[in-house]
């Protein structure tokens, strides 16, 4: 591993100080450091670059911090000009924004594997072998997703009658809810600048990343969970206007799917509609918000009489992002599996740094926000097991009471007619 010895502070590298605070998170240590106290300066440094070296270890994340360590070794070699410092300068910007948050202490001896928490509702009784969801909702012809990869691409598909009004409704029901207990609904853009979606802790480039590109430079949102950030980037609030609740319903593009037969079907797919929370809140408030948007995930799942289970995830399942995070899967008959249908993340001040969310305290202090975001519904994996466990042998579909007044009443979904089925054709001759 390399190491820094004697580091010195170079005259040239002090103006970045207030930057690098805005950056960091892991290593804000570096705007503290005493310049005329070498030896301090030295052991302060190292034991910072070895705890963030740990928490992206017990992250599994991408370990940078050797980068760091040289680019800040560069830094202080003598004779160095202008050009030379400001490329470091940028180069350790940019290493910077790729450290993971800070890791809750309660998930460190975690190990890999997340704990549960809880277990709702009783698990649907069959007197009949459950059919999956692809083949319950294709039989009725609500689902269309084969011969589509020369029309709408790989993984995408079509919702007809009930599956669409289930769609409609869930979204309807979650909207409904949420604006009941303070949430202001915001309708956001799906197509956003790449910095707004690298400030939220996602990245625009790599081999594996799930970020759609436009031939603009912009990108095609994954989540409004991203929108809602940058609505609030630059602002500065007062405290007594925090917490900010906000929820709003998108489409969220994803360019990476699985070819996990587990995963097969609508459960990972390129573009879906997701309910989504967001959080403004100050530094103390977001642990309590955190749980708030768990018990209300909790709250609505619970009545829609699906059998479920809270999950507190490792700090391997974090991403960059998160502090801390609880998801929830539901159990889904037809595929005989435990699949993800929520999430909830505290972000602390992660993405607030990053985008440039602060408040003023009321000591007229100004400090970073923290964020807090929360699923309420992912609409496709709601439809897959509010389909397996309320079929019936005959092929139906008992619609849920809570989603029946969004439903026009209806409390059963039936086979629907046959639509015509949409033909490619390469040429297409004029009637003379």
């Amino acid at each position: 591993m390399f190491t820094i010895r004697k580091l010195r502070i170079s005259k040239y590298f002090l103006p970045s100080n207030s930057l690098l605070k805005h950056l960091s998170r892991n290593v804000d240590y570096l705007h503290q450091i005493d310049v005329n106290s070498t030896a301090k300066c030295d052991a302060t440094l190292q034991n910072e670059l070895d705890s963030s070296e740990k928490n992206c270890i017990i992250r599994k994340h991408h370990n940078n911090v050797p980068t760091i360590r040289s680019i800040l070794e560069n830094l202080n070699t003598p004779h160095l000009n202008q050009s030379e410092i400001q490329n470091l300068q940028r180069s350790l910007q940019q290493e910077l924004h790729k450290l993971p948050n800070k890791t809750h202490p309660r998930l460190l001896d975690y190990g890999d594997d997340p704990r549960e928490l809880a277990r709702y509702n009783k698990e649907t009784e069959f007197k009949f072998k459950p059919k999956e969801f692809s083949e319950l909702a294709s039989k009725a012809n609500l689902l269309r997703m084969d011969h589509l990869g020369n029309f709408t691409g790989h993984k995408s598909y079509y919702l007809m009658g009930g599956a669409a009004e289930m769609e409609h409704a869930l979204t309807q029901y979650f909207l409904t809810k949420l604006k009941s207990v303070g949430f202001r609904l915001i309708s956001v853009p799906d197509i956003l600048p790449k910095e707004v979606i690298e400030g939220c802790g996602m990245q625009t480039s790599g081999e594996r990343t799930q970020v759609y590109k436009l031939n603009s430079g912009k990108c095609l949102s994954g989540t409004s969970e991203m929108a809602l950030a940058g609505y609030f980037s630059n602002k500065i609030f007062d405290e007594e206007e925090l917490p900010l609740r906000v929820t709003s319903v998108s489409r969220c593009y994803r360019a990476e799917t699985s070819g996990l037969h587990e995963e097969k079907g609508m459960y990972r797919v390129h573009q879906f509609t997701k309910v989504e929370m967001f959080s403004v809140c100050a530094e103390e408030q977001s642990e309590e918000m955190l749980e708030s948007f768990k018990n209300i995930e909790i709250s609505l799942f619970d009545k829609l009489g699906i059998h479920f289970k809270l999950l507190d995830m490792p700090p391997s399942e974090l991403g960059a992002p998160a502090y801390q995070k609880y998801d929830i899967e539901s159990w889904m008959p037809g595929r005989q599996m435990w699949g993800e249908i929520s999430s909830c993340s505290n972000c602390t001040d992660y993405q607030a740094k990053r985008l440039n969310i602060r408040y003023r305290t009321n000591n007229n202090e100004v400090k970073f926000a923290h964020t807090v975001n929360g699923t309420a519904g992912a609409i496709p994996r709601l439809l897959i097991t509010l389909f397996e466990n309320n079929q019936l042998e005959g092929g139906s579909i008992r619609v849920p009471n809570e989603l029946q007044k969004y439903m026009n009443n209806l409390e059963e979904i039936k086979r629907e007619k046959r639509l015509p089925e949409l033909k490619l054709v390469k040429h297409i001759k004029s009637a003379k």
